[in-house]
């Protein structure tokens, strides 16, 4: 018997093309807007995707950095930082109102979601942007970070976010991309890591301690070479055990 919830999300328009294969299992997406990978029509096709599919629509900002994308850190003015997530939120959100669709919530990429937890420098940057947009939107974070408290004392509302195919450090931050154990591919390992998190409230880190950790949607990255597998096989583990994505 169904009787939880939990709601499973992708990072997509990152120019990968699976969106049409991962829509189907998901039940929020993050949109690339720019900065690090996606363009206007790529905005568009994957808008329209996530609306046949009932999808929540997410924006997906960057460091304005696609040689990198997006994932190292960038030498750049907190003005011109600013302009750029600003811009990159409105240009998904005229894509959006051509469609009839509404933007549900904001989560930022790469080394801009990584700093963001940890620097409130950074962390102010994003959520000035989201105050000056005006629209009653939702922001993914992860648990005890920097940003989520911010958001916290700003009204904004956070939905605490895990990464069901990335591996932690004690201190709940992501192993990094250098490492070779930092991404997890094996769907039943992917499966094991998100379950242990939701029914335990805990996470197992690579330093084999468990800690404690709150999330309500779970990430896989649709540039994980095997995200569609993972993705299905996640659904379906997670169903037969009494919950509904949604």
């Amino acid at each position: 018997m169904i009787n939880k919830t939990i709601d499973i999300n992708a990072d997509v328009g990152e120019g990968i093309g699976n969106e049409s294969q991962l829509m189907p299992y998901l039940s929020s997406c993050n949109i690339a807007c720019g900065g690090h990978a996606g363009d206007f029509d790529i905005m568009k096709e994957v808008t329209k995707l996530a609306l046949e599919n009932g999808v929540k629509i997410g924006a997906h900002p960057s460091f304005p950095d696609k040689t990198n994308f997006g994932r190292q850190a960038m030498d750049i003015t907190r003005l011109d930082l600013y302009n750029s997530i600003k811009n990159q939120i409105e240009d998904l959100i005229k894509v959006l109102n051509k469609e009839d669709a509404l933007l549900h919530h904001i989560k930022p990429h790469g080394a801009l979601y990584n700093f963001a937890a940890v620097d409130e420098n950074i962390a102010n940057i994003i959520i000035e942007v989201i105050k000056s947009i005006g629209l009653p939107l939702k922001l993914y974070v992860p648990y005890k970070s920097v940003i989520a408290d911010l958001a916290i004392k700003e009204n904004i509302q956070i939905i605490y976010e895990a990464f069901a195919d990335r591996n932690y450090n004690n201190d709940l931050t992501l192993v990094s991309r250098a490492e070779s154990n930092a991404v997890i591919t094996d769907s039943k390992l992917v499966f094991a890591h998100v379950f242990y998190m939701v029914s335990t409230q805990k996470i197992k880190t690579i330093q084999n301690t468990k800690v404690d950790i709150k999330a309500d949607t779970f990430c896989i990255h649709g540039d994980n070479p095997k995200a569609l597998e993972a993705i299905k096989y996640l659904n379906e583990k997670l169903m037969l055990n009494g919950y509904k994505i949604k």
